[in-house]
């Protein structure tokens, strides 16, 4: 009886050590499925759609952010697009008169492979919040790469986790 229960708690210790040293692997490896290429952006602004390309991103007034990539353990440097500056200039004026409808709206934000995260529409304007959220189409003054030519970058959260590579959507919706 001692042998069998010796024999069946090595083995359960060997397949806990399996699973994690596989788990364990891909997560210091972070690979990511492939997913299609961002090549445009579908910015819906309560109801209202356009669709811009990487040129009418990269035309617009641009901001350069560097946040360490909890992923890769390295600094990266981003330059997009202020995402509060792209709500303003489609529809969605901040400042205080609309402060109260900024309390009461939120953004999905979605990438190809159908990653999607939420941010309220204060964590991302800077009259409200000091972090950055940027639309970047460049990454240490180069395309992107694997992230596709688009990706929402966030300066203040410790880890990618709300960072969307591939990004081809952002809906604005106000609950009021």
């Amino acid at each position: 009886m001692k042998s069998l229960r010796s024999a069946i708690l090595l083995a359960t210790a060997g397949l806990v050590s399996a699973t994690y040293a596989v788990h364990g692997q891909a997560m210091a490896s972070h690979e990511h499925t492939m997913a299609p290429p961002s090549t445009e952006l579908k910015l819906t602004v309560e109801g209202n759609t356009k669709t811009l390309s990487v040129a009418d991103l990269a035309a617009l007034p641009q901001k350069t952010v560097t946040v360490h990539n909890e992923h890769t353990k390295a600094d990266e440097t981003y330059t997009g697009v202020a995402l509060g500056d792209l709500l303003a200039g489609n529809g969605f004026a901040v400042g205080q008169a609309t402060h109260r409808r900024m309390l009461r709206s939120y953004i999905k934000a979605e990438g190809t492979d159908k990653y999607w995260v939420l941010y309220s529409v204060t964590e991302i304007e800077g009259s409200e919040h000091a972090a950055d959220v940027i639309v970047a189409t460049s990454m240490n003054g180069k395309p992107l790469g694997d992230d596709g030519q688009i990706k929402l970058i966030d300066s203040a959260d410790k880890k990618p986790q709300r960072w969307v590579r591939n990004l081809t959507a952002i809906t604005l919706v106000s609950a009021e």
